[in-house]
């Protein structure tokens, strides 16, 4: 028991916080930002609500990989939930950062 707690509050509170970030980018009326200390314009986003909800769902679908982690760990065992967060926490930002320049591309205003 004390295994799985130990495993549970650190997954839990960091998928608490890519879903909120998922949550609050669907929620919000100008353009969301994903690099740290930069802003995106309106004037370059051509559609922002459906900039800010794809850019949303990125960040839900990414927290939601440490619950399917946690999940499978606590059915199976713990080392393929070890290798879903592994995999998360590293290749995860890695397709994170592509997944977002997709999304930039397609909604960013053609000139």
């Amino acid at each position: 028991m004390g295994k799985f707690i130990v495993l549970s509050v650190p997954i839990l509170l960091t998928t608490a916080i890519f879903i909120t970030i998922g949550i609050y980018s669907i929620r919000k009326k100008t353009p969301m930002h994903f690099w740290s200390g930069t802003t995106v314009k309106s004037e370059e986003i051509s559609d922002v609500k459906a900039y800010n909800r794809a850019n949303g769902i990125m960040w839900i679908c990414y927290g939601s990989t440490y619950i399917i982690g946690l999940l499978l760990s606590i059915v199976f065992g713990s080392k393929i939930g070890t290798i879903i967060t592994i995999f998360s926490s590293s290749v995860g930002i890695i397709l994170l950062i592509i997944i977002y320049g997709k999304i930039y591309d397609k909604y960013k205003v053609k000139r």
